[in-house]
């Protein structure tokens, strides 16, 4: 038996040593009248917590947000967990780390650390949920490639207990021996039983913007467990790091040995998410465990090559690693032994229930048998041999579990890891640097849980939509400016990654194990997520509106997916230059020289082939970088994916007017001075010619023409594309994805203007036959992907519409403010023509909006839908794969008189949406609610000789009849839009909405839809699911945030912060009810409409939604105002902020605030972070709402030490760009 005084000195802490720790963090509170018993109706409780030594201590309940303490005589507390004046905890610790107790008896959720290594790090993804040790599956890149094998959440839910993380220690106390495993499901507290649970462990989690932690407080065996769990920051090798403090909580020393880690370990074999759940066994027959050194410390998990049944066969070099050792306190420390043998562990029992290895053997037993890794799936286990704690003190098990392309490379990463004081640093850096990057909003008022979420809510945008990073400074000029004033300046989004996960398991999630790591994301979702990036960094310039103004096509569509932007060096002497200067010899300079004019790149993509062909870089890695990017050319990337989405285009405006909001100055350069490309993809949209199938009725008994297969893949667009293919290296060029005039010709381009009308004119040729919403006829639907069957059933969005109107508007102020021409293809002048002559025919048809509206298309109507759309699809013809090159010219005056018009008829559209209305469950369609979809039933037709994939006629409509939907929450949120400047208008609104049937009454939230009850199943998957649950009534986050964020523009200020600190909005939810963090922001809540009770208003898939967003943008309106930047009456640019306050933030009676912070006068003061730089600090003297007010006055304080005191609430130009520019701001006083 080891001693801790002989070899294991170091390798614990002390009893006074252990102030991290949970028992040692406790202190005596006293807590007067608060006695009693836990009632039942009380859910979050922390329990009888009793330790062995020291007597039986309190139990600690909990009420709406916070936790009370009732106490027999003293209650004990975490010192890390903040009480307030009322004896309530908080529900965050004193790292601002989400407190989850009993989390292991709590309902079910997952979520992830943020797979953040840094930029100059090398990423893991990890999945966790609140069962057992919480990591349920993690490795890199996606799924395909697992080192704890990915299942979704209600799979993990069940097997995370035991195959992932177990711990199992064996002691010995006072002669007697135990044998027990913290965090089992076995000895998991039942909060609904009333008997006394003392003598179960209790367990707490805390979950961190880059970490999370469990604990468990054991008093029957004097020990307390907390394992910890960070993504290894800023390091050339990627690994999951897990640290695990076992302390000595009883009265008497103990003599312990542990087996610690995981029960399942995949190795490196390929791509093997498919064939682990569908071949595993055969799987087993490649599987191996080798050794990177002596015994068994550096064991290697691969497969001797990759699985496969082909002539190619691909010899397996990469493994993964385990890396386990106790942490030295002076000295480095030492590798422990790894038992990677199941069978050495569990002996027979294969359930892995129980360690039936280990309770016949001691860990020094197993330690000297010999271990088998050949065809099973393995283990690794750290063991502990005997080691003997006194009270209070610990040992801590550090392990790091990571991935590498040769064996080689472990032994190196061995000894770095290992040395003295390594493991503390990067659990530090882990905390600052995700600090950092959040530190951009970073917010100060009295609700810390407000604070914290503000922070949470901008990792996770930062995640979905990418952070954008500026790259290029390579000297003060570059540095001062953006990036559409040097070119030079460069902007590359870090961290994106599409919104896959456990709950989530249908996306494939793609993270680039490199520096500068990023991943693909849907169009919808980086185009939303990314809309405040100018806001919060100013550099970017336009750099956001160029490229999604770019993905728009030739025929109004997107591509789905869009990918991080790819550089070149066009000047290959550029390139050699570079080279020659940036390395330390002519070998390496070479290469990176053919590297550089080999073709595109990213950041990351370069550094990692730096890294595998051994080229010496002689400059900082950033200098290097900002050096090569300076002198290359960007270009926005993205793929077709599947299916043209009716909403893409959407969200093109809330980029223009963020923009705009801190660059008025800049909107005439940027809509007429650049050239932007045309996405070119691989599908093209039929005409309703081949795609009107007549088909059988459901129950057989007669036909409906439905829209089916809309869009096809173009096999003639996959044969222009393969001509930039490579004949050396088979890669296709980047200019196969923009589409370019004949014979060779260049990509075609027009000004941003120009593609906005563009996309104006499609969209208003794409109105559907009664003239109201916008046809979905590329396949897909809008932004309520659930529709599904939508387009089948010929359906139209009112959301669109809304979004049209806006944008068409915008156009023409555009137009109307700078009088300049806008140019266009001229194929795109001929369709224009079509249109407005159609609309003479309908004027000069004599057609009267009658005063009652049949369901009916009246004739007139049809008429036109059907020449605009012919118009829309012969266009369509004839750019299909090339542009003419020809251009029609109109003039600004001819454009805008052209809009009017086309206004007007949306106008009149819109009106009859209303007139038309909704139609449901108890819903008659007189709510007055803006409807948001319609369908159309084909009422007679001509077949029209062609026949679909499958034999089916294809018919040509003849007339049409309209169809109604239940009321869905989108589309009054998208008509709030266009109201927006009308207060009365928004009231009237709100009012209606409050109390329709998208109200949830019991959760004081909002539907995503009304009752759904009694419609067809053709609508879409929606209809699959219960009521109360996914996109069928149940409360979508992202839309609810939709809404909300409209009252905030609309002014409707009470109504807003009502609802937010009414539970509406986080992190302000019911804790009990939602079930997870507060500070996270979940897909969609079930709503009162589900069938089980005790789902209500409780969160599922975790944070990576647009919520964030909306939530962002709502922040930026209650801290800084719409519009910051504007040109006054002479044209020069001014500064303002007009926040929107509310009293409570400064000064709250609410027991669970913080203390209010006063300035030097006794004014009420809080402050905020602008543009990510400058310290902004508000001065409310008289302590009330600031809702929407200019200042009186402000100092500007610089970096020189002089101050600048404005007298007013605008700051004029010259200070106004300096403030817009960061540089020689140091802070901001604002007075009210």
């Amino acid at each position: 038996m080891q001693s801790y005084q002989n070899s294991t000195a170091g390798s614990r802490n002390s009893a006074n040593e252990t102030a991290s720790l949970l028992v040692d963090d406790y202190t005596e509170f006293n807590a007067p009248g608060r006695r009693g018993l836990l009632s039942r109706p009380v859910k979050l409780v922390l329990g009888i917590l009793a330790i062995s030594g020291i007597g039986t201590l309190a139990v600690i309940t909990g009420n709406f947000r916070s936790v009370p303490i009732m106490d027999q005589n003293a209650s004990i507390v975490p010192k890390d967990v903040e009480v307030s004046s009322d004896g309530t905890l908080k529900l965050f610790d004193s790292a601002d780390r989400y407190v989850l107790e009993d989390y292991d008896a709590k309902p079910t959720f997952s979520s992830f650390l943020p797979a953040v290594a840094g930029v100059y790090g090398k990423p893991v993804w990890s999945f966790y949920v609140n069962r057992g040790q919480g990591v349920a599956s993690f490795g890199f890149v996606s799924k395909d490639f697992p080192i704890l094998e990915f299942n979704a959440a209600n799979k993990a839910y069940q097997l995370t207990p035991y195959i992932g993380f177990r711990t199992f220690i064996k002691g010995t106390r006072g002669g007697k021996e135990f044998l027990t495993e913290p965090f089992s499901p076995a000895t998991t507290r039942d909060l609904e039983c009333t008997d006394d649970q003392s003598s179960l462990p209790k367990r707490i989690m805390f979950v961190g913007t880059n970490e999370f932690e469990i604990r468990e407080m054991d008093a029957a065996h004097g020990l307390t467990t907390s394992v910890k769990y960070i993504v290894l920051p800023e390091e050339t090798f990627g690994a999951l790091v897990r640290r695990t403090n076992i302390t000595n909580t009883g009265s008497s020393p103990v003599t312990l040995s542990a087996l610690d880690g995981l029960a399942k370990i995949e190795p490196v074999g390929g791509a093997i998410d498919w064939a682990l759940k569908n071949m595993g066994r055969t799987l087993e027959g490649w599987m191996g465990v080798y050794q990177a050194g002596e015994g068994t410390t550096m064991p290697y998990y691969r497969m001797s090559t990759e699985p496969g049944d082909s002539a190619s066969v691909k010899i397996e070099l990469s493994g993964h690693y385990v890396l386990s050792f106790l942490e030295e306190s002076d000295s480095n420390s030492t590798l422990l032994p790894i038992v990677y043998d199941s069978n050495a562990v569990f002996g027979r029992d294969t359930s892995l229930l129980e360690p039936d290895g280990l309770k016949a053997d001691s860990v020094s037993d197993i330690l000297s048998r010999p271990q088998f890794g050949q065809a099973r799936t393995s283990s690794a286990f750290a063991a502990v041999k005997e080691i003997t704690l006194q009270p209070g003190e610990s040992l801590s098990i550090a392990s790091f579990y990571g991935k590498t392309d040769h064996i080689e490379e472990v032994e190196p990463i061995a000894n770095h890891i290992t040395r003295m004081g390594y493991v503390e640093e990067k659990y530090q850096q882990a905390a600052t640097m995700i600090d950092e990057l959040t530190s951009s909003v970073e917010t100060n008022t009295t609700n810390h849980l407000f604070d914290g979420a503000v922070k949470q809510m901008f990792l996770d945008n930062s995640l979905r939509g990418g952070m954008p990073m500026i790259l290029g400074d390579v000297d003060d000029s570059a540095k001062y400016s953006n990036y559409d004033e040097d070119e030079r300046v460069k902007v590359f989004h870090v961290f994106s990654r599409i919104h896959g996960d456990l709950e989530r398991d249908y996306n494939a999630f793609f993270i680039d194990d490199t520096y500068f790591s990023q991943g693909p994301g849907n169009f919808r979702d980086v185009a939303q997520n990314r809309r405040d990036d100018v806001t919060f960094t100013p550099r970017i310039g336009s750099f956001d509106v160029q490229m999604f103004l770019s993905f728009i096509q030739a025929d109004a569509y997107e591509p789905l997916t869009v990918e991080a932007v790819i550089y070149f060096i066009n000047d290959k002497n550029v390139a050699a230059q570079i080279a020659a200067e940036s390395t330390g010899d002519p070998k390496s300079a070479e290469v990176l020289t053919n590297i550089l004019n080999g073709g595109p790149f990213r950041p990351g993509q370069l550094f990692q082939l730096i890294d595998r062909l051994g080229i010496t870089i002689t400059t900082p890695k950033e200098q290097f970088i900002d050096k090569i990017v300076s002198a290359s050319t960007d270009l926005p990337m993205a793929t077709f994916g599947q299916g043209y989405w009716g909403d893409h285009w959407d969200y093109y405006l809330d980029l223009i007017h963020s923009y705009l909001a801190i660059y008025p100055d800049g909107e005439e350069s940027l809509m007429y001075e650049k050239q932007l490309r045309y996405f070119f993809s691989t599908a093209t949209v039929k005409p309703r010619s081949e795609k009107y199938v007549l088909t059988l009725t459901y129950d057989g008994k007669g036909h409906h023409v439905l829209q089916l297969d809309a869009t096809v893949f173009d096999t003639d667009k996959e044969a222009e594309q393969n001509r930039f293919r490579s004949k050396k290296t088979g890669i296709v060029s980047f200019d196969a994805s923009w589409q370019r005039t004949k014979d060779g010709g260049s990509a075609f381009t027009s000004t941003p203007i120009a593609k906005l009308f563009l996309l104006g004119s499609i969209k208003f040729a794409t109105r559907d036959a009664y003239g109201m919403g916008i046809e979905y006829e590329g396949g897909r639907p809008g932004w309520n992907d659930a529709m599904n069957g939508l387009p089948g059933m010929v359906g139209s969005g009112m959301p669109e519409t809304f979004e049209l109107y806006q944008l068409l508007n915008y156009v023409k102020s555009v137009v109307d403010t700078y009088g300049r021409s806008v140019v266009v293809p001229a194929e795109l002048g001929e369709m224009i023509t079509s249109v407005n002559e159609a609309l003479d025919e309908l004027e000069a048809s004599g057609f009267v909006e009658p005063k009652e509206l049949t369901f009916d298309v009246p004739p007139e109507l049809f008429t036109y839908w059907d020449t605009v759309a012919t118009a829309r699809e012969k266009y369509r013809s004839k750019v299909q794969y090339y542009f003419s090159g020809d251009t029609k010219e109109y003039t600004a005056i001819a454009v805008s008189k052209m809009i009017d018009r086309w206004l007007r008829e949306i106008e009149i559209g819109m009106q009859r949406a209303l007139k038309i209305g909704s139609h449901g469950f108890e819903d008659d369609g007189k709510s007055g609610i803006p409807p948001s979809y319609f369908a159309y039933n084909i009422t007679s037709w001509e077949l029209n000789g062609l026949t679909n994939d499958v034999g089916l006629p294809l018919v040509n409509a003849k007339s049409m009849s309209v169809l109604r939907f239940p009321l869905f929450l989108e589309g009054p949120t998208r008509y709030l839009k266009t109201v927006i400047r009308d207060a009365a208008a928004v009231s009237d609104i709100y009012q209606k909405v409050k109390v329709s049937g998208l109200r949830d009454e019991e959760l004081g939230m909002y539907y995503v839809s009304a009752s759904l009850k009694g419609q067809s199943y053709d609508m879409g998957r929606m209809m699959a699911f219960s009521p109360g649950w996914l996109e069928n009534q149940s409360i979508w986050m992202h839309m609810s945030y939709k809404y909300y964020l409209e009252l905030l523009r609309g002014e409707l200020y009470d109504d807003f912060f009502a609802e937010m600190r009414g539970g509406g909005m986080l992190p302000f939810m019911d804790p009990v009810r939602y079930g997870r963090s507060l500070m996270e922001c979940s897909s969609f809540l079930a709503s009162s409409a589900f069938p089980d009770p005790s789902y209500h208003g409780r969160g599922f898939s975790a944070r990576l939604s647009g919520s964030t967003a909306e939530f962002l943008s709502m922040w930026k309106l209650i801290f800084i105002g719409s519009n910051p930047y504007f040109l006054n009456d002479e044209g020069e640019l001014s500064f303002s902020l007009k926040p929107v306050i509310p009293a409570w933030m400064f000064k709250d009676d609410d027991p669970n605030s913080a203390e209010p912070t006063y300035d030097e006068d006794g004014n009420l003061t809080i402050s905020f972070k602008l543009f990510a730089h400058i310290p902004v600090t508000y001065h409310n003297k008289e302590g009330l709402d600031l809702f929407g007010k200019a200042p009186t006055g402000y100092k500007v304080h610089l970096n020189d030490g002089s101050v600048k005191e404005i007298s007013g609430g605008v700051i004029s130009s010259d200070l106004a760009d300096k403030i817009r520019r960061i540089w020689g701001v140091k802070s901001i006083d604002a007075y009210f």
